[in-house]
């Protein structure tokens, strides 16, 4: 978003002033300076007591390191044996010999002036016999005390231990003494709990294309700001309020809309923070997070991803299902003990409502139940007028036409795709958002980039083009809308062909359901008509194919062969794309479901064989336009498909 950039008018009043108060401050500088107390100076943070024992420990380890080296023994020369040492003595062959009392060793010098040294036992009998041998044989005998060693081995030996263990009993005591402190804060939201002292900057002025669930909520807000109405009539307020819907279509900003339209605190958490692998820890959390929001009320709370602590209970006993239950049932607790004027509102949002407890769905906890589903065109409409706010729009943006284009865009893909234009203009060098920035944004969002330098041979080329010119055709022939077809290569795709308004059916009838399913059969069934034969290129229509034949057997009951039944249990991802999970059933109904997706499969293609060999002429032609210019829309494009008919 573009800021406004604002220069105020020079204030000659406040200049003059400061120019006399700076001529009076030069006055009186030094007498100032002499009365102006001084700056204090920044206090250094204190180690704490566990660095302390933590270095402590570091220097007794290295001292007591030193001390076992400094008394290692003195070895000089070669080592000698005390039989060796006999031999030297019986021949007169040593010169010096020094008993060293510590190290228990001899070290000497023969006649030839090469140092030994010799090991004895400490014992005062081997000593003096070894000292009558040397002195014997006419050597020159010293003794060594050795008395630094000994100080040495009695620190080393009996003080550093202790010490040692000392400074370790304390380091466990003070590092306990935090664990504990740590542990008692595990159980409490912390800087978790996204609560805010002051009400958020997001009003309902800000949120579009959600006005019914505007309207649901400006009752929690009347609520908010004037308690004494319900109180007068004894009307219960609202206590919780779920929004539910598929991902990007702004739940946690009508939330926090909500509070900032009532002017109450708005705290946020996550349904994930509140589970944790100790037994207790949520439970503890929800407690700490609901005493914050009673001192501060009115206030809203609002639970992201309710699921995964509100998922339903029961099945096998785990740790970890133990703790998601006890998170759930203080929740409970915390929703049942709200006060009529207690002033607090919680507000959930999830994907997935299927599996939620119903006990937080039962009136009196999240007794307010409000959609927010996908917009509509019109709703696209002002999704984007909001979005684009304070961004510079060329005079040629249609914004009408964007929200045509658009069907199935949440208001996060919509703000997406004024993004990625803003970004496309500043990539482009221009100053103004224009529509053909607009429409390569959608196109971004839709398949991803453009890939221009994957180069693709004349056949390869002309494949493409055959397929997407059948698709094409026969949506049109289908009586579908089509506004651009495109051969250039975007993500994992190698064209495309949009679509207007193709998503936005409430309900769908069985011949409609059929023509979609021709139509996604079409790209295939042109490749063999114009080509002879079919490439891989077609994979992803034959799934999405499948999965429309699959559907009108199995979940519309609309198969003659396999009757008007359903045969799939509840959607596994109601608001997440996800299919449905397919019942129990015997291998020979299984067989009859197959053949008959496979016959629908092979009906579509047909049909759309026919139509295509009908309109044969609009195919070529199209086929060579898309090679020539790559991507057609507008004019240049009605000018190949005004004259395929709608058999409707």
């Amino acid at each position: 978003m573009t800021d406004t950039l604002t220069q105020t008018a020079p204030d000659t009043d406040g200049r003059a002033a400061a120019h006399r108060s700076g001529r009076r401050a030069a006055r009186g500088g030094r007498r100032t300076a002499r009365q102006s107390p001084a700056r204090p100076r920044a206090s250094l943070p204190r180690p704490s007591p566990r660095g302390w024992l933590v270095a402590a420990v570091a220097l007794l380890l290295l001292a007591f390191a030193g001390a076992l080296a400094h008394l290692s023994a003195d070895t000089p020369g070669r080592e000698v044996t005390l039989d060796g040492l006999a031999e030297l003595t019986a021949d007169d062959d040593v010169a010096r010999a020094t008993f060293l009392d510590e190290d228990a060793r001899i070290v000497g010098t023969t006649s030839g002036g090469e140092r030994f040294w010799v090991a004895y036992p400490a014992s005062d009998s081997a000593t003096s016999m070894l000292l009558q041998e040397l002195t014997g044989s006419g050597a020159e005998v010293s003794v060594d005390g050795q008395s630094s060693k000994a100080v040495v081995r009695i620190v080393a030996t009996g003080l550093l231990p202790l010490m040692i263990l000392a400074a370790l009993f304390g380091l466990f005591f003070v590092g306990g003494r935090d664990g504990a402190s740590d542990i008692r804060g595990f159980g409490t939201m912390g800087r978790r709990g996204g609560g805010r002292a002051t009400p958020p900057q997001v009003t309902f002025a800000d949120v579009a294309g959600a006005d019914e669930a505007v309207t649901e909520l400006r009752e929690v807000v009347e609520y908010l700001n004037h308690p004494e109405r319900y109180a007068a009539l004894g009307a219960s307020p609202p206590k919780g309020v779920l929004l539910f819907g598929p991902p990007g279509t702004g739940k946690t900003l009508i939330a926090r809309a909500t509070a900032g339209e009532a002017g109450v605190p708005f705290f946020s958490v996550a349904g994930a923070e509140f589970v944790e692998s100790l037994v207790g820890v949520g439970a503890a959390r929800i407690r700490d997070l609901f005493a914050t929001v009673r001192a501060v009320a009115p206030a809203i709370v609002f639970i992201d991803e309710l699921d995964a602590a509100g998922r339903r209970r029961g099945g096998a006993e785990t740790g970890g299902s133990e703790e998601r239950e006890q998170t759930l049932n203080q929740l409970l607790v915390e929703l049942d003990g709200f006060a009529a004027s207690s002033g607090i509102v919680v507000m959930g949002a999830t994907n997935r409502p299927d599996i939620l407890d119903p006990a937080l769905l039962r009136p009196g906890r999240f007794d307010r139940h409000v959609t927010v589903d996908h917009p509509d065109r019109a709703s696209r409409e002002k999704i984007l007028q909001v979005h684009s706010r304070g961004k510079p729009l060329g005079p040629d943006v249609d914004l009408p036409t964007l929200a045509r284009r658009t069907p199935g865009f949440t208001g996060a893909d919509l703000a997406n795709v004024v993004n990625e234009a803003a970004l496309l203009t500043i990539r482009a060098g221009r100053t103004l958002i224009g529509m053909p920035e607009l429409v390569e944004a959608i196109e971004r969002v839709l398949g991803g980039p453009q890939r221009r330098g994957r180069i693709l041979g004349e056949e390869v080329r002309r494949r493409i083009a055959v397929h997407e010119a059948g698709h094409a055709v026969v949506a049109t022939a289908m009586g579908e809308e089509v506004h651009r077809v495109s051969v250039v290569a975007r993500g994992s795709g190698l064209g495309a062909v949009s679509l207007t308004g193709g998503d936005e059916a409430v309900l769908l009838t069985a011949p409609e359901i059929a023509d979609r399913l021709t139509v996604a059969m079409s790209g295939r069934a042109a490749e063999e008509l114009v080509l002879g034969s079919a490439s891989t290129g077609s994979e992803g229509d034959l799934e999405r194919a499948t999965g429309v034949a699959r559907d009108m057997v199995t979940r519309y009951g609309m198969s003659p062969t396999v009757g008007r039944v359903r045969l799939t249990g509840t959607a596994a991802d109601v608001f997440l794309g996800g299919g449905a999970a397919t019942t129990e059933m015997s291998e020979a109904l299984r067989r009859r479901v197959e053949e008959e997706t496979a016959r629908l499969v092979d009906l579509g293609f047909e049909r759309a064989g026919d139509v295509l060999a009908t309109h044969r002429a609009a195919v070529d032609a199209l086929v060579g336009a898309l090679l020539a210019d790559e991507s057609l829309e507008g004019p240049a494009l009605e000018r190949h498909l005004h004259a395929v008919a709608t058999p409707r």
